[in-house]
């Protein structure tokens, strides 16, 4: 499948359910009334999201992997927030066990992606200069 659009990307798709499920989850009661948890969990889920919108408009690949690489630690940063609103008891295990998974998706699915650009840029570098 060729990627035309940053919406055609995987990973960002999985980081916009991500952002989906951590909104969902912050609009619990005692969640909500955490505002310093709340913003920063939002901020983060977001971030893995817009980062790799915002890497697939650089000029190159390696400006693009270090916006990939921004949004795969997005990813590890929502984790570790859910254990903070698991401890006050914010959100049930459950709810920490299915988001904290899907963020582990996401960012398995920005590692990939990011492997696959810089093989890519392997296979490029060998047909310009082709051994003897």
């Amino acid at each position: 499948m060729r990627i035309e659009r940053f919406e055609d990307i995987e990973a960002w798709q999985l980081a916009r359910e991500l952002t989906r499920k951590v909104y969902g989850l912050t609009k619990k009661t005692k969640f909500a009334r955490d505002f310093g948890l709340k913003g920063q969990i939002q901020d983060a889920a977001g971030s893995s999201m817009h980062n790799i919108a915002e890497g697939f408009d650089s000029e190159t690949n390696p400006e693009f992997i270090r916006f990939l690489r921004y949004a795969k630690r997005s990813c590890t940063e929502v984790q570790s927030e859910l254990y903070v609103a698991l401890d006050q008891q914010y959100i049930t295990k459950t709810e920490f066990q299915d988001v904290y998974d899907h963020a582990g998706r996401a960012r398995a699915a920005i590692r990939g992606f990011i492997k696959y650009l810089l093989a890519y840029k392997q296979g490029q570098r060998k047909k310009s200069n082709p051994e003897p």
